[in-house]
C-alpha cells in the first residue's frame, strides 16, 4: 500500500494525490500536522533514503534557519523528536511503499509506483480492450 505524507497547503501534495487517483492507485494519506510521524515511520523513511536527512528535511525551513538548528549534529533520537515536534521541516509530499520512496512531486519518478502488471498491459491506446483497466499507464510510463 502506498502511503503519502502531506500537509493541507502543499500544492505538490495535491498534484501527487491527483496523479495517484487518476491512475487508480490506492493510497493512505497522513496529514503531518494532524498525525505526526511516529519514530518507527521516520526510521522506515530514513532507511530508504539515498542521502539520509538531506532527502527529507528542508534546511531552508523557517524553524531550522531561525533556530540555527544543526541537523547533522543531532542523534537519531533527537532528530526524531525534533521532526515530530516540527513536522514543517519535512519536504513534501513523502510517498512511500514497501519498495519505493519519493520525496516531492516529480512526473517521471512517481510513475514507479504503478505496479508492473499495469505497466505491461498495453500501450496507450484508447481503442485497446484493456484500456479501461490500465488507462494507458504503459504509454505514460514509456514516455
Amino acid at each position: 500500500m502506498i502511503t503519502i505524507y502531506t500537509t493541507p497547503s502543499c500544492s505538490s501534495c495535491r498534484k501527487a494525490k491527483k496523479w495517484l487517483e487518476e491512475y487508480g492507485l490506492q493510497y493512505r494519506e497522513k496529514n503531518l500536522f494532524v498525525t505526526p510521524l511516529t519514530a518507527d515511520e521516520l526510521r522506515y523513511i530514513l532507511e530508504r533514503t539515498e542521502n539520509g536527512t538531506e532527502d527529507i528535511i528542508s534546511r531552508r525551513s523557517k524553524v531550522i534557519m531561525e533556530g540555527d538548528i544543526d541537523i547533522d549534529s543531532m542523534s537519531l533520537n533527537n532528530l526524531i523528536e525534533f521532526v515530530q515536534t516540527n513536522p514543517s521541516v519535512l519536504r513534501r509530499p513523502i510517498i512511500i511503499d514497501d519498495k519505493r520512496l519519493q520525496v516531492g512531486y516529480n512526473d517521471d519518478e512517481i510513475r514507479t509506483f504503478v505496479p508492473r502488471e499495469l505497466r505491461d498491459l498495453c500501450v496507450s491506446c484508447e481503442s485497446c480492450e484493456k484500456y479501461p483497466t490500465c488507462q494507458g499507464v504503459r504509454g505514460v510510463i514509456a514516455n
